[in-house]
């Protein structure tokens, strides 16, 4: 046994020195793969127009999450803001269906998905419906104002027109493992919300004119996103409440409830398509096969003390404020 293992190093190593001494290039082999360019598929139907399938799935954050099967990182305002790029370029995208599976994020995340997909239907003129699947809460529903129309599926939670801000008061804990913590700072304010103590009245007085206002912005774009739905309308159903997908129709908060190929027939229907090919983008490596394909499990309100599907939106470090349905 040891004379076959001394006599394959050695062939090894002769072989190595001639493939040194004859000048023989190596070819080098990545061990990860590089981040590809988005690319098409068709994935139903066909024709030359084309319905482009838009995944928003998850928490919605700013944070980069890595891309399935290769090594660099993206957000997922990154993502999106590549797809509708991409989209912008081919004239043969008559329409976007924006499936949304999410139980919201972070109030600047949720805004900026909101604002990317006005300024794709200003510049292109295409018409876009948001598709809500699972859970489409809180920014998942922010995000669903930016369409021209809203489908609900049958099953759908959806609602929860809310900011939330959370901070833990880790105060006793510490102190019964012995551990303190001081702060010097410039002013009083300067630790508004520290976990390391109680807050004061004055300071939750503060925090709440700040939800207050990020509250009345999320109201003014659920109004500008359903037309016939007056601000006194909208009020009170935006006490952070959630609404299966009738409830939700009886409200006028969603147009009509269906499936996804009810949407996409529907789209077409408004377009006067008798035919379409309904396509989705997709990384090199990923799976997309049919229309339901990336809806993973990221849409319920699964979280724990310090991460919502990975994200560190509840830390111990701040306050974030959210368009988040945390039940």
């Amino acid at each position: 046994m040891k004379r076959s293992l001394i006599r394959s190093f050695v062939i090894l190593a002769a072989l190595m020195q001639v493939i040194i001494l004859s000048g023989c290039a190596f070819v080098n082999v990545p061990l990860v793969s590089r981040l590809q360019p988005l690319e098409e598929k068709g994935v139903d139907g066909e024709g030359d127009a084309k319905i482009l399938l838009l995944d928003v799935t998850g928490t919605i954050s700013e944070e980069k999450r890595r891309v399935p099967g290769v090594f660099e990182k993206m957000s997922m305002i990154d993502e999106f803001r590549e797809a509708l790029k991409k989209a912008e370029s081919d004239k043969k995208i008559a329409a976007l269906v924006i499936r949304i599976n999410s139980p919201g994020g972070t109030v600047t995340a949720s805004d900026i998905l909101h604002h990317e997909i006005l300024r794709y239907k200003k510049k292109t003129g295409k018409r876009v419906v948001a598709c809500l699947m699972d859970v489409a809460a809180s920014g998942g529903y922010y995000v669903a104002m930016a369409a021209d129309e809203v489908v609900a599926h049958p099953t759908t939670i959806t609602g929860s027109i809310g900011v939330i801000a959370v901070k833990f008061n880790v105060q006793e804990l510490f102190g019964k493992i012995g551990v303190g913590q001081e702060t010097i700072k410039s002013g009083d304010k300067k630790d508004l919300l520290s976990p390391f103590r109680p807050s004061t009245p004055e300071e939750k007085k503060i925090l709440q004119e700040i939800i207050d206002q990020l509250q009345g912005r999320f109201v003014e774009v659920v109004t500008a996103g359903r037309k016939g739905l007056g601000r006194e309308a909208i009020l009170p159903l935006a006490d952070g409440r959630i609404y299966t997908a009738q409830q939700a129709l009886g409200h006028k908060l969603v147009d009509r409830v269906g499936y996804l190929d009810d949407a996409i027939e529907g789209l077409k229907s408004s377009l006067q398509l008798s035919k379409a090919s309904v396509v989705v983008y997709y990384r090199p490596g990923s799976y997309k096969s049919t229309i339901y394909s990336s809806l993973n499990d990221g849409g319920g309100p699964v979280f724990n003390l310090i991460s919502i599907d990975g994200e560190n939106l509840l830390t111990t470090q701040g306050v974030r404020f959210l368009y988040l349905w945390m039940p």
